[in-house]
């Protein structure tokens, strides 16, 4: 945009480095470190609101079965499986219909850990990011 701070500084109206009293270059220098600051301090700022999410969806405990309802899995917000229930009454399955309904069940705790995560950050920052997970 401008080859040299001093090109940037004969941009900014001379009003405004007056009632500051500088040199234009000075203006120029000392508002381009408080904006470098505000965006390290807003980017600091978000990778703790990161953190405390992080933290809260590994806390965060779900059930989810299976159509059937033979699989049933307990999953975290981390998207850790913390628990896998097969239904007592089912143990004679075939081996087929079992790993189906456990593949089915496992799906679906992961579409459901995205939704929780995306509506969580959605809280945090205000933007929907459910399309990006």
């Amino acid at each position: 945009m401008f080859s040299k701070p001093r090109d940037a500084a004969e941009k900014i109206p001379k009003t405004a480095c007056l009632t500051a009293g500088r040199d234009p270059l000075q203006f120029y220098i000392q508002h381009r470190k408080e904006t470098m600051l505000d965006k390290i301090k807003a980017l600091m700022d978000m990778k703790s609101k990161m953190h405390e999410i992080k933290r809260e969806l590994e806390n965060t405990l779900f059930d989810v079965e299976g159509p059937d309802g033979v699989v049933r899995i307990t999953m975290n917000g981390s998207q850790e499986i913390k628990e896998i229930n097969i239904q007592a009454d089912h143990k004679d399955l075939e081996k087929n219909v079992l790993e189906k309904s456990f593949k089915d069940a496992y799906n679906r705790a992961i579409k459901k850990s995205h939704e929780l995560a995306a509506e969580k950050m959605k809280d945090a920052t205000g933007f929907n990011v459910s399309g990006l997970l």
